[in-house]
């Protein structure tokens, strides 16, 4: 396995955009939003002894919001973890590689894409882990849209009563789902708000912004308080391809060999 390379944002979106075209497949826009959070994870944070995706000591990276996987398949990728024929060869028959997150593959921790399970899989985790007494640390990166499960205020609930300050939620705050705006769809309010009134300790800060990123998740996990955490990140549906963002039909809409020319220059400033 190669060594952990830079994570480089446009490295990772033009990833997804040859994945997502070679496999003629969807659900671009909701990966975007998370490569930039992704990328600070993988670079600063996640611990995978020997670079082993199944270390038994590893930090755990639970993608409740399995759909958006192709941005973690590309932090993969730089991490030596697949082959390059899983992305050339993606959807084909055959392929290792799903449109959601599968806990068959090594480095994916759940089989998620029912939303709501991730998160209290993630809880489940860091549970497991306090009562071993490791430092092991939990992530679980969830949808705005997500956040309408129950579930996820069920795990809420057990998170803060146990004093799970070993994890850690990423609410992916993007302002749409699948059929529409949260607004519109169910109205969510103040995430920073409820979450504090379910126990979490939280920090609110702009989901593309690096450097912003890694100084949320040192500065809580860096905290003496016992809660578990939650980082509401801000991001924007599509980053990074103007004609992407903002845009829910790149929730479900597949590349053309246009499309996929001009979103690969917008990413990386070159023409192909």
């Amino acid at each position: 396995m190669s060594p952990p390379k830079s994570f480089d944002a446009k490295v990772l979106r033009k990833t997804v955009l040859d994945m997502a075209h070679a496999g003629a497949t969807v659900h671009i826009g909701c990966a975007f939003s998370i490569v930039d959070i992704l990328a600070v994870l993988y670079r600063n944070f996640l611990r995978y002894p020997g670079n082993n995706p199944r270390s038994p000591g590893r930090d755990y990276l639970v993608l409740s919001k399995g759909h958006g996987v192709m941005a973690q398949y590309a932090c993969m990728r730089e991490l030596g973890w697949l082959q390059e024929s899983a992305f050339t060869g993606y959807f084909a028959d055959g392929s290792e590689l799903k449109g959601l997150s599968d806990s068959r593959i090594a480095g994916l921790e759940v089989t998620s894409g029912s939303l709501g399970h991730g998160f209290s899989v993630g809880v489940g985790l860091a549970m497991g882990a306090k009562l071993r007494a490791t430092d092991q640390k939990v992530y679980a990166l969830v949808g705005d849209g997500e956040l309408n499960e129950g579930p996820i205020w069920e795990g809420a609930m057990f998170a803060a009563h146990h004093e799970l300050k070993n994890f850690m939620l990423i609410v992916d705050e993007n302002g749409f789902q699948a059929m529409g705006t949260t607004e519109d769809v169910l109205k969510l309010g103040s995430l920073d708000a409820k979450f504090k009134s379910f126990g979490f300790e939280t920090l609110t800060i702009d989901g593309h912004d690096e450097k912003a990123i890694a100084v949320a998740v040192a500065q809580l996990w860096a905290s003496a308080s016992t809660a578990p955490k939650a980082l509401i990140a801000k991001t924007v549906k599509g980053k990074g391809v103007p004609f992407m963002e903002h845009n829910n039909m790149w929730h479900y809409t597949r590349l053309n060999a246009e499309t996929h020319a001009a979103a690969v220059a917008a990413v990386t400033g070159v023409a192909e």
